[in-house]
């Protein structure tokens, strides 16, 4: 299923995953240089979005990552990822980024980040 980029949507589910980054500072740094602004591949954007992923985040403290994922209402985590899996230049993007995480280079990312559990929600 294919989701529009323009399409506004009042409501969404939130995923938030983690991943550790091997203890190499040049490392580190060339990692954050690979998802600075306009030097993701397009072809990956575009693939999360034809997932149904909205939005992400990630955030950094030490080695670890942190990311915030918001997806369509009806996202269905593990059919996603096994789709976007199969997107163009998706292995090739996930080889890519193995060099600088700590986990074996032959994991999918989807067991390279693993799901938090929430445990915390004000308002709720």
């Amino acid at each position: 299923m294919e989701y529009l980029e323009n399409t506004t949507y009042t409501s969404f589910k939130r995923f938030c995953k983690t991943l550790e980054l091997r203890n190499n500072p040049d490392l580190i740094a060339a990692y954050k240089k690979a998802h600075s602004k306009g030097q993701v591949w397009p072809e990956i954007t575009q693939g999360m979005r034809e997932v149904g992923i909205l939005d992400m985040e990630i955030y950094l403290l030490g080695t670890r990552l942190f990311m915030i994922m918001d997806t369509v209402p009806d996202f269905d985590h593990e059919k996603a990822m096994a789709e976007l899996a199969t997107k163009p230049r998706q292995a090739e993007w996930e080889a890519h980024m193995a060099q600088f995480q700590d986990s074996s280079a032959e994991a999918t990312a989807d067991e390279k980040w693993q799901l938090m559990e929430r445990i915390f929600k004000f308002g709720e």
